[in-house]
């Protein structure tokens, strides 16, 4: 890698040492851990194929790039570029997926009065539901169930928040569904 900055792009030895070399480090680092945190959402989604490809890229980048480390001990700034490049990876990684929202969830809803308006909005909305008379530690409550693409998850709290604000829900990532219009 050094031929090829030094020699390809003719940089001064120094400056790749102690600025490029740090920089590309970063940036690889960025690349792995955004990488890693892609494939453990695949892993846990059950998506089996794409998830050891991105492994696959992960450790070739970490692998080269601890290479460098090793060979330029001396440069802390090599330390800095590989922690920093972590540090951003995990954010970047987890911007990716949150703006990739793939899967589905799973949210429960739990009112302490009856949610008419919100299981009327249900009704004709896109969304399934199971709505089921419970009973909790302080009295009757209403329990709703819907499992959805995670990327409506904000329409479907905008229904919640909007027809029943005061209800309490939950969200959950779900791994496997099988579709209900298989079993009817």
């Amino acid at each position: 890698m050094e031929d090829l900055f030094i020699g390809y792009f003719g940089i001064e030895p120094s400056l790749y040492y102690w600025l490029v070399l740090p920089i590309v480090i970063f940036c690889a680092r960025v690349t792995d851990v955004s990488l890693s945190t892609l494939r453990v959402m695949f892993v846990a989604g059950g998506r089996r194929k794409i998830a050891p490809l991105l492994g696959f890229f992960e450790a070739m980048i970490w692998i080269l790039m601890i290479g460098q480390i090793m060979k330029n001990l001396g440069n802390v700034l090599t330390y800095f570029g590989y922690a920093g490049g972590f540090a951003t990876g995990t954010f970047v990684g987890m911007y990716i997926e949150n703006k990739l929202a793939l899967g589905k969830v799973i949210v429960r809803i739990i009112t302490k009065n009856e949610a008419v308006e919100l299981v009327k909005m249900l009704t004709v909305s896109k969304f399934g539901f199971t709505n089921i008379k419970a009973e909790g530690k302080y009295g009757d409550v209403n329990v709703i169930f819907s499992v959805l693409k995670r990327q409506d998850l904000p329409e479907f709290v905008a229904l919640i928040d909007k027809h029943h604000p005061n209800a309490f829900y939950t969200i959950e990532n779900v791994r496997y569904v099988r579709d209900l219009k298989n079993l009817i």
